[in-house]
């Protein structure tokens, strides 16, 4: 499945939730009720709060950097439910993509009024 793909099915149990819960809740809610979707409905494979190693001078450090969910290898998706997205989130998603090679990030606040206000798609590379 292509990462485009993937993102529609994300985007669209994201809208779900957010209908069905609404905004304000706990980002760690939000993970859990995610991961069940897209594992138990839609058979993805999601690995939730991933390991994001940085690799310097050919070490492994393990530094503790994680991303909410990995989907099928291939997107990375950072939930947040803040007052509002700032730059430093950006650049966090960007990060992990640069460190995990995956070319694709979806970061998501799920405290907004209007869900599509909430949801950025963050490319690394061209697709």
């Amino acid at each position: 499945m292509h990462e485009n793909e993937i993102a529609k099915i994300i985007v669209s149990v994201s809208y779900s939730i957010h209908s069905n819960l609404g905004p304000g809740l706990f980002e760690s809610v939000y993970e859990t009720i995610m991961e069940h979707e897209l594992v138990s409905k839609h058979k993805l494979n999601v690995v939730r709060q991933f390991p994001i190693p940085v690799i310097w001078d050919g070490a492994k450090m393990e530094l503790g950097y994680r991303a909410d969910l990995l989907v099928e290898n291939k997107l990375i998706v950072e939930l947040k439910s803040i007052e509002s997205l700032a730059p430093v989130h950006y650049k966090q998603m960007l990060t992990y993509l640069k460190l995990s090679g995956v070319k694709l990030g979806l970061l998501i606040n799920f405290n907004e009024e209007l869900l599509k206000t909430g949801i950025k798609r963050i490319i690394n590379g061209s697709l």
